[in-house]
């Protein structure tokens, strides 16, 4: 027998180690394409806030206060509202899904870190909103001449109000979503929580027009707070003197959102389920 009859040993392919920056990315992506595979979220999601400012510019003619326009204020809480409907709405919505249909189960009985999935969730929720608040400006901006922010500070307020924002509505809508039993009733337990907060928050009203009981109901609730920044973004500073505080209060904006940062954590760790209650 010549060294020609000896089968070779088959050659190995090294394993190539995938980092943590690659999993969270390629999770954001399967996120996103599941996200954009359902046309009830993206025409929910991406299409109220620009129907909802059709609609007001429509309705509301004239101006809140010399020199602001309705569409100018309302924009605001569109953006805010908009920014709550990807993260807290749609979280609170198809976790649940995910959860019933067992798909959590599986992903935690693979070697995919935990942290993995929630990267990939929030990565889902930063790429959709930013497209469609900017989808928002330009609609704005092209049909109702709304006026942008003129300076790096004011774009910089914008930045860290909408990432306080985003973040606290995130870490909420993961937290909720373990209300739900079933698939079934993610939204009826999320959605009646978003239109309750909408409504007293400035979103659909001029926030000072609201009576007093419910402008202090919701101040304790971020939404309040994230359109209360975004109007310090997008309104003269002098309409700051019409706020309840008398001014925008943008210290208060930023501790209110941190805080709910932190609550909506803890809320995560202490409620989150992977299995349904019938799974154990």
């Amino acid at each position: 027998m010549t060294t020609t009859d000896i089968a070779a040993p088959a050659a190995t392919t090294p394993t190539r180690r995938v980092g943590p920056a690659q999993l969270a990315l390629r999770q954001g992506r399967l996120e996103i394409r599941q996200f954009l595979r359902s046309r009830e979220s993206v025409v929910f999601t991406m299409g109220f806030p620009v129907i909802m400012i059709l609609i007001f510019a429509a309705i509301f003619d004239g101006e809140i206060a010399p020199g602001v326009d309705y569409t100018q204020y309302f924009i605001t809480g569109m953006i805010a509202t908009g920014l709550m409907t990807v993260s807290f709405q749609n979280l609170g919505i198809w976790i649940p899904v995910e959860r019933d249909r067992g798909l959590l189960k599986r992903l935690r009985g693979t070697p995919m870190p935990k942290w993995v999935y929630f990267a990939g969730k929030v990565i889902m929720v930063v790429v959709i909103g930013a497209a469609e608040t900017a989808l928002l400006l330009a609609v704005s901006v092209g049909l109702f001449d709304l006026s942008l922010p003129g300076s790096a500070a004011r774009w910089l307020t914008f930045g860290w109000v909408s990432v306080l924002g985003v973040t606290a509505c995130t870490l909420c809508g993961i937290a909720i979503s373990s209300l739900a039993r079933t698939a079934r009733s993610g939204s009826a337990v999320v959605t009646p929580v978003a239109l309750v907060l909408q409504f007293i928050s400035g979103v659909f009203f001029v926030f000072t027009d609201l009576p007093a009981w419910m402008q202090q109901v919701a101040a304790f609730f971020p939404l309040k707070w994230m359109c209360q920044g975004l109007r310090s973004v997008f309104l003269p500073e002098t309409f700051g003197g019409q706020e309840p505080g008398g001014s925008f209060e943008l210290g208060r904006v930023a501790f209110v959102l941190a805080a709910w940062c932190v609550i909506g954590l803890v809320l995560c760790l202490l409620t989150f389920r992977w299995t349904t209650k019938r799974d154990g």
